[in-house]
This record gives structure tokens, C-alpha cells and sequence, in this order.
């Protein structure tokens, strides 16, 4: 059974978190890393531009960091309030295949929303989960010697507001959700912890693996400035 490294790392800005999973995957690469990582965590409010992206699909720039990235996909939001996972993967040690790799990664999503009592599905023709017609996960990855970095967006407690800025992953009159919005908690309190747990469980039930159940493994020592360094595991 492959171990999966589970971080919950709090508030990390984009950058950084780029350089980290880039890091993390060069390690995976060259052998310095023995086993995948899961990093979760939020950034302050971002715009990426994945490989595919459309400069019209970016409606407002103005007052809001926007970075070209080497994902696939178009255009997204990331902020206060919306889970981000980055999984470091080595697909050889499950199948080397882009296509089972995202559908994975949905059914992870599907799985995790299902722990929250959200009814979650599939669109044909797109990648992401959608609830009731309105998508609530967005995904978009990179491959490299079948490593894998970048990953989803699952808005949590998020400002859909914010989604006003973009087209968002480029697909016209798109409604965008949010497990608070579903469930209809009001004030969202406790569901970034519950979210957070379901999202280790569903990775474990659509992967197979084991998760790693200490902080101090190999990819905690590289970042020293995570705020909230816990590791995340059914339960916590």
C-alpha cells in the first residue's frame, strides 16, 4: 500500500506554495522524497492562468495578484475560505495515465462531499464536481515523469463573489457553489475541519492508501513558515 503524507498547512501564499509543491516534486522525482504528499491549505485572495487560458476570460485584474502557471486549464480564483490541494504523486506506483489520474481526483471530491452530505457528480466534457448544477470543485494539474503537482479548489466557506473576476475555468454562465452554500450553515463554523477531514478520507478510499500519521516527515522541515503545521487525518 502507498503512503500519502497529509499536510494541513493554513494560510500560504500562492507563490510560496508554488515553490513548495515545485520542490516537492523535484525531490519525488530524483528519489529524495520516498513516498507522496498531500499538502492542503488556503491562499490569500490570487488568480491563476493555467496552460489553456484565455486573456478575455479574465474579466477584472485590477487589485488582485494574477500568475501564469504551468497547470492545465484556464482561469481560476483562489482565496480565504476555499480548500486547495496539491498532491505530489508518483503515478508509476498506480497507473501512468493523465485521464485515470483526473477522474481520481473527482471521484476523491465525490467521495469527500458525500461525507458532508452533498449529492456530487461528474460533467461530461469538463473536469471538476458539480452539485445540483453548479460546480463546487475545480482541477487542474501537471505532470512531470508522471510526478504530479497543482491539483483542486473545493470552495468551502469561500466568497463566491469573488468569482466575478473570471470566467471561471473558462466555461460561460457557470454558477459556482460552495459546501456552506449547500448545506446551508450560515455562518460555516466547523466545516473547514470537517472539509479538511473528509478530504483525507475520500483521498484514502480513491487511492488506497495509507496516510502518514506523523508531522515529521520528509516534507514538513523544507517549509518553515507553515502557520498552522498540524497533520490532517480522519478524525481531526
Amino acid at each position: 500500500m502507498n503512503t500519502l503524507e497529509v499536510l494541513a498547512a493554513g494560510t500560504v501564499p500562492y507563490e510560496e506554495a508554488l515553490a513548495w509543491q515545485r520542490q516537492l516534486a523535484e525531490d519525488r522525482i530524483a528519489g529524495r522524497l520516498s513516498h507522496d504528499v498531500l499538502l492542503l491549505l488556503e491562499h490569500p485572495p490570487v488568480v491563476t492562468l493555467g496552460r489553456n487560458s484565455h486573456a478575455e476570460h479574465l474579466l477584472q485584474a485590477e487589485g488582485i495578484d494574477v500568475f501564469e502557471v504551468e497547470r492545465g486549464g484556464d482561469v481560476t480564483f483562489h482565496g480565504p475560505g476555499q480548500l486547495v490541494g496539491y498532491p505530489i504523486l508518483d503515478l508509476g506506483a498506480y497507473r501512468k495515465d493523465l485521464h485515470w489520474y483526473l477522474r481520481t481526483l473527482e471521484q476523491a471530491l465525490i467521495n469527500t462531499l458525500a461525507i458532508l452530505d452533498i449529492p456530487a457528480e461528474r460533467r461530461p466534457g469538463f473536469t471538476g464536481v458539480w452539485t445540483r448544477g453548479r460546480k463546487i470543485a475545480s482541477i487542474g494539474v501537471h505532470v512531470k515523469q508522471w510526478v504530479t503537482w497543482h491539483g483542486f479548489a473545493l470552495n468551502v466557506t469561500t466568497d463566491l463573489a469573488h468569482f466575478d473576476r473570471i470566467v471561471p475555468c473558462g466555461i460561460q454562465n457557470v454558477e459556482m457553489t460552495s459546501v456552506q452554500k449547500e448545506v446551508g450553515q450560515g455562518t460555516g463554523e466547523g466545516l473547514w475541519e470537517k472539509s479538511v477531514a473528509a478530504v483525507v478520507e475520500g483521498f484514502e478510499k480513491s487511492l488506497g492508501v495509507s496516510v502518514l500519521p506523523s508531522p515529521e516527515g520528509a516534507a514538513r522541515p523544507r517549509h518553515a513558515s507553515l502557520r498552522t503545521p498540524v497533520v490532517a487525518k480522519p478524525g481531526l
